[in-house]
């Protein structure tokens, strides 16, 4: 179960970024980041207070929210309820479509593998996550969300490499986790778990890393395979107008009399 939300599709102009973010120069893009980001963040503190570990993330379509969630794990006993699947799950459904590359996935930390293959099967356009995970991450360790040889060899599944903007309001993110669990936050820290970048002196920075979009090589066979998804759909369709009212798609159609 997700999530309840007051409307179906919510605007990010409802969500605020911290007062701190006011009188920095943004572009139109950060200042929508930021305000996507804040409500990720709420949604991880509301989890937390649910009993629950605080992940959570966002579908957005601009600045539409199509799906929102939170982790599951500890409510329905189930390792594979991740806030990023349940995210995407939701908007395919919303939008009636499988394929998000019109939409961008907000997390409150960096996805991890499990999460990061689907998201890149749905071709979401853009990441965008606040608290990095060196260990776990579906970029910084195993580099699924930016690796574009899976694209260039299998274009028709995983389509271009996203955009990803890595950071973003890193210091709200971890607070939440701080304030959910001080001893198991220090735990996490310690054991580098969940971090931010180092500088050169040793000293942690966090910088928005913005990671441009690489598209994908045209390959003539997802060329071919689009087509034939194409011509079984009008296919189907032809069926389906075919068909006579009150007969099932099973039922043979009855002979002409002669």
């Amino acid at each position: 179960m997700l999530c309840a939300l007051p409307r179906l599709c919510q605007c990010a102009n409802e969500f605020d970024p911290p007062t701190r973010y006011l009188h920095m120069s943004r572009t139109p893009r950060q200042l929508l980041d930021e305000k996507l980001m804040a409500r990720c963040v709420e949604l991880s503190r509301e989890a937390g207070a649910a009993g629950e570990i605080p992940f959570a993330a966002l579908v957005a379509r601009g600045d539409e929210i199509i799906a929102e969630a939170t982790n599951r794990v500890v409510r329905d006993g189930d390792i594979t309820r991740h806030a990023e699947l349940l995210a995407i799950s939701q908007a395919q459904k919303v939008l009636g479509r499988r394929i998000l590359r019109d939409c961008s996935i907000y997390a409150n930390v960096e996805p991890c593998p499990m999460c990061s293959f689907p998201i890149r099967e749905a071709q979401l356009a853009r990441v965008v996550f606040a608290i990095r995970s060196p260990l776990m991450g579906g970029m910084s360790r195993w580099n699924i969300l930016r690796d574009s040889e899976i694209s260039d060899s299998m274009p028709e599944a995983f389509g271009d490499v996203p955009e990803v903007a890595a950071g973003v309001l890193v210091e709200e993110a971890e607070k939440v986790w701080r304030h959910w669990n001080p001893i198991a936050w220090g735990v996490i820290r310690y054991r580098g778990l969940l971090d931010r970048p180092l500088a050169e002196g040793g000293e942690q920075v966090h910088p928005v890393e913005d990671l441009p979009r690489i598209p994908r090589r045209r390959r003539v066979l997802a060329d071919l395979l689009a087509l034939h998804r194409f011509s079984a759909m009008a296919a189907a369709a032809a069926r389906w107008l075919r068909r006579e009212p009150g007969r099932r798609e099973s039922e043979p159609r009855p002979a002409p009399p002669r």
